[in-house]
């Protein structure tokens, strides 16, 4: 049985959320410059929606169609951020990946080692073929990430997302399991 468990990097973990975590990722979540690349993310971000969020985690562990951990710096054993891979096709073998990291922990490569735990866990225990993610098309810090973890730019969806009243552009990347394996062998 496929359950939440725990990836373990150089400097950060990934494991399910627990309630108790609630207060780091609404600590984080005040940061509007973090909000402000997500798709889903409400702004004000009040405690009941960090409460609600890690609920409903729980849920897609249990039905198998999203997987979220909280990113856990070892420095400090705290939440610093999260990342999921969701809207599982089991059928197509495909899903997509979403993560945010809190401002402090920016432009150190936490977030890349975060998406290389979390293909580690789609390709090697899930399955998966492919793993996509979508992207403002301003968001170049999240793009950078994705590049450098051997994602491949498939296409501009022009327009398709309205936030702080404005249409966006969004970026559509993705890697294949093939193009993981070829990456994760240069770093071993």
């Amino acid at each position: 049985m496929i359950s939440g468990p725990e990836l373990k990097g150089e400097r950060i973990e990934l494991r399910k959320l627990t309630l108790s975590d609630a207060s780091d990722i609404h600590r984080n979540l005040q940061d509007k410059a973090i909000i402000k690349w997500t798709m889903h993310i409400p702004w004000p971000y009040k405690m009941q929606d960090a409460v609600k969020f890690i609920r409903k985690t729980h849920h897609g562990i249990r039905k198998k169609t999203n997987f979220t951990f909280g990113i856990v710096y070892k420095e400090t054993s705290r939440v610093i951020g999260v990342i999921r891979i969701g809207d599982i096709d089991w059928k197509n073998k495909n899903a997509e990946i979403g993560y945010w990291l809190g401002k402090k922990y920016w432009g150190r490569g936490l977030a890349s080692e975060a998406v290389r735990l979390i293909l580690k866990f789609a390709f090697e225990k899930l399955k998966l073929h492919k793993v996509y993610a979508g992207l403002f098309e301003e968001n170049i810090a999240s793009r950078k990430v994705l590049e450098k973890c051997g994602f491949r730019l498939e296409g501009t969806i022009r327009e398709c997302r309205f936030r702080y009243k404005k249409w966006h552009n969004e970026l559509r990347f993705g890697i294949l399991e093939s193009e993981y394996k070829m990456n994760t062998s240069e770093y071993e």
